[in-house]
């Protein structure tokens, strides 16, 4: 869902058009379901969960750049030693908080770029397309679970004995952004953000279907799941949202 605003400005003989398309980044999600239309329900479905996208990717980038210009540094002053300590509590890196006992590796590997065709794959098959039960009730386009009675909605297959809630959200702008610091600092994708930094050190692009590689244990699916997503990044060609 986007906004077209047109400003005109006289120059003379001429005008200038400026065409700004903007997303609130809190706006509610379209109506999915009500779009019969494969094609324009998947393009629909973009354009709404990409700014979204973009936003956490402009967060998380601004952080990595102060991080690595604290790492340049000879003293960190003490606004430094505050932000550090309080991003490595975010990532849950243990670093004591006094000048050069940080852990800058592992802060610049987790503090680090996802790339959109990855998040737009995986929330598209999360959420089948933004009309699943939990991104409708729970604002939930990443199928993220939470284990506190409350925090959520429980599934309606839950195994027995199992206590997991599928977490809600109060946007999907909240989603999206649980979703890409839960790529960055689990414990499950450590694989996935060493292949990052090797594309890194041999500068080499960050895309989506190398670090799907990494997604061994977001699904019960395994090798299935990751085949699946890069089948989505290739057949949408969302590579070009990289």
């Amino acid at each position: 869902m986007k906004k077209i605003i047109i400003s005109l400005i006289s120059l003379g003989t001429f005008i200038a058009l400026t065409i700004v398309a903007c997303t609130p980044s809190d706006v509610s999600p379209p109506d999915f379901a009500a779009i019969k239309d494969v094609k324009h329900k998947k393009q629909t479905f973009f354009d709404y969960m990409s700014p979204l996208i973009d936003e956490g990717n402009k967060n998380i980038l601004s952080t990595r750049k102060r991080i690595v210009a604290c790492q340049a540094k000879a003293e960190l002053s003490a606004d430094d030693n505050r932000f550090l300590k309080r991003v490595s509590e975010q990532y849950s890196i243990r670093s004591k908080p006094t000048s050069r006992q940080f852990d800058f590796h592992e802060l610049l590997l987790r503090v680090d770029y996802i790339p959109p065709s990855l998040a737009l794959a995986q929330s598209a098959n999360e959420s089948a397309w933004g009309t699943s039960r939990f991104a409708l009730e729970a604002n939930n386009f990443f199928g993220q679970w939470c284990f506190k009675k409350g925090c959520g909605i429980v599934p309606s297959r839950r195994n027995p004995g199992s206590s997991h809630e599928v977490r809600s959200f109060t946007s999907a702008k909240d989603s999206v952004f649980s979703y890409m610091h839960n790529i960055n600092s689990g414990q499950a994708y450590r694989s996935l953000r060493k292949i990052r930094l090797e594309l890194r050190m041999q500068e080499k692009p960050i895309t989506g279907t190398a670090l799907a590689a990494g997604l061994i244990k977001y699904s019960s699916r395994g090798t299935e799941y990751v085949k699946e997503i890069r089948s989505m990044i290739r057949t949408n060609r969302l590579f070009v949202y990289d």
